[in-house]
């Protein structure tokens, strides 16, 4: 996985140079933006980190950002700073799931505390999102009929509905059950239903 990276985004450049001393002090790399469209327009969705963005800015505001950030990759953490903050917009930040809204001035500790944790939230989610999809290519192994049976399987159902339902003995059933949990790897249905959960797959 990539080194993460720490975007920050405000137009006041002592505090942009403020943040790049305070996340390099702890060795974090650090990108910095004046404006809005800048940022968007050098980011690339996927990267491991997590963004500090200011909420008063010519051009983009900070909240418009956030929203635009949102639709192109909406895993990344952000981190909201404002000197002029209010209830309401904090509720709205959070309700457009901001990682977090921190008020200037702030702790530098506070700060830091705050980025390592989104970075590590991020880390998590892509990590769970690999996961799906190595499990979800699992599953693609499975032929059309192994795939009919395991459904059903999920669904509950007997062996004997099964064989009902699509046509075939009962012992073409078990035989494609085997099939299932051989190549998956499992023993029990409830550990089929649990892989499947991980997997994304719908179940009932």
């Amino acid at each position: 996985m990539h080194e993460p990276v720490v975007y920050v985004v405000d137009d006041d450049q002592m505090v942009r140079e403020s943040l790049e001393w305070l996340l390099q002090s702890v060795k974090l790399p650090v990108r910095l933006y004046e404006q809005g469209m800048a940022f968007l327009e050098d980011y690339t969705p996927g990267t491991p980190g997590c963004v500090v963005l200011d909420v008063r800015m010519p051009g983009i505001n900070g909240m418009d950002l956030h929203r635009m950030l949102r639709e192109r990759d909406p895993d990344i953490p952000v981190i909201i700073v404002t000197g002029h903050a209010d209830v309401p917009m904090a509720i709205r930040a959070m309700k457009n799931s901001a990682f977090d809204f921190i008020e200037k001035p702030y702790n530098d500790q506070h700060m830091l505390e705050r980025v390592q944790a989104a970075i590590s939230h991020h880390r998590d989610v892509q990590s769970q999102k690999e996961e799906s999809v190595l499990l979800s290519e699992r599953f693609d192994e499975l032929t059309p009929r192994e795939t009919q049976v395991m459904q059903a399987v999920l669904r509950g159902h007997a062996n004997k509905r099964i064989a009902a339902d699509l046509g075939i003995s009962i012992k073409t059933v078990e035989l494609h059950r085997t099939h299932v949990m051989s190549k998956l790897g499992l023993r029990t249905a409830t550990e089929l239903v649990r892989l499947a959960i991980k997997a994304g797959i719908e179940t009932p």
